[in-house]
């Protein structure tokens, strides 16, 4: 059994890799030619951010959750744009789903979903509940957006082709372990077992997956990508997780922002929003 799924995962991760390839070309030429430019476009939206920040955040570059969660703590982005910014965050996913020819049509969908919950997730955050939250847990821009401090140092890579084949390589572990994983599960318990069982579980599903997108790690939006891909939850359970998920952008918020009352809100905030989203999707049949 094991040496079939072994075989099984091996096969179905092998082919995904020149796609895979592909999509992280891309996404390291976006991060070392256009990066600054588009942290630059979220710091100057002021108090509009959400619009470019739920926009830019589709766009596949790592580490951009990380970056708005330095711009919201040095006050020079909105909270509704970091949420926005956190919302269309999907990490990994849109590089796996894009290395999936047959999964196209859900990468769109999920980019636009994507964006649409994040500026409308902004603007309620930003312009109706910015009157009724406290000022301790509200915090974000100042009035001005002039000095933009990542915090960080930007890295430098050897090489665009290079890196970008580390990254596939790193990924591509993590596929074949998830899908070696998965595979096991289905012989030992029965496919049918376990797609009845989350199926079951109805609009909880997205609120599980809601929780395992929290996880600050590649890890989860790795397994959640490979678990639709493998029909074993609905595309609202896979937005839930995906929304929810920001990335390293949570684990970034945590350790830059003093404030401990305003990022335990963001984060309870994203898995509310994850959740809800996931929900409407799921009895939309989707």
């Amino acid at each position: 059994m094991f040496i079939d799924a072994l075989l099984d995962a091996w096969m179905d991760s092998v082919k995904m890799l020149p796609f895979l390839y592909l999509a992280y070309l891309l996404i390291e030429w976006l991060e070392r030619h256009h990066g600054e430019r588009i942290e630059r476009a979220l710091a100057g939206g002021g108090r509009w951010g959400f619009v470019p920040g739920a926009l830019l955040g589709c766009v596949p570059q790592c580490g951009f959750s990380a970056v708005a969660s330095n711009l919201y703590a040095s006050r020079v982005i909105t909270p509704g744009t970091l949420l926005a910014v956190f919302i269309a965050t999907s990490d990994e996913a849109v590089p796996l789903l894009a290395a999936e020819p047959s999964q196209w049509p859900s990468l769109v969908a999920l980019l636009l979903c994507k964006a649409a919950f994040g500026m409308v997730g902004g603007v309620l955050l930003d312009i109706p509940l910015r009157h009724v939250l406290p000022a301790s847990l509200y915090g974000g821009y100042a009035g001005h957006a002039d000095e933009v401090d990542c915090h960080e140092e930007h890295e430098e890579h050897s090489g665009i082709f290079l890196a970008a084949l580390r990254h596939t390589l790193e990924i591509f572990v993590f596929i074949l372990l998830f899908s070696l994983l998965i595979g096991l599960a289905f012989s030992a318990v029965g496919e049918e077992a376990i797609t009845t069982a989350l199926a079951g579980m109805g609009l909880f599903q997205p609120m599980l997956t809601a929780l395992v997108g929290l996880v600050p790690n590649c890890a989860a939006s790795v397994l959640l990508a490979q678990l639709y891909i493998q029909g074993a939850i609905s595309f609202g359970s896979l937005f839930a997780g995906l929304t929810a998920g920001a990335g390293v952008g949570l684990a970034v918020l945590w350790r830059v922002n003093p404030s401990w009352k305003q990022n335990l809100f963001m984060t309870g905030l994203l898995w509310a929003v994850g959740a809800a989203a996931g929900m409407l999707l799921h009895l939309a049949g989707l």
